[in-house]
């Protein structure tokens, strides 16, 4: 089966909740950075979608990093805080999004 379709589904997925979120941290906490740092990952997420199948490489390398990235914020303040919003529900989409772009990397 190819990985290819479920990582660009999921890829968009995240990336909206990503926005979202970002979106959610301004209005409850008037976090700028909330904001800028969610759009930004939230939009290369929707780019790596749509570089699939096409690009595939610079699509699946694309969320991956966005990925990586994500969990390197959200892990360490999901194991520090213990708080499922944001940092559990982030560190969950994010540790999919690794494998859902390590799936699409190996799988034709």
């Amino acid at each position: 089966m190819d990985a290819i379709g479920p990582a660009k589904i999921y890829f968009i997925i995240f990336g909206v909740l990503t926005i979202l979120g970002g979106i959610m941290g301004y209005v409850k906490a008037g976090s700028t950075i909330s904001i800028i740092a969610g759009s930004i990952s939230g939009i290369l997420l929707i780019i790596a979608a749509f570089l699939l199948p096409e690009h595939r490489m610079f699509g699946v390398i694309l969320g991956l990093l966005v990925s990586l990235l994500l969990a390197g914020q959200f892990v360490p303040k999901f194991v520090r805080t213990g708080r499922i919003m944001p940092a559990g529900m982030m560190t969950i989409l994010s540790a999919i999004g690794i494998f859902m772009a390590v799936a699409a990397w190996l799988r034709k």
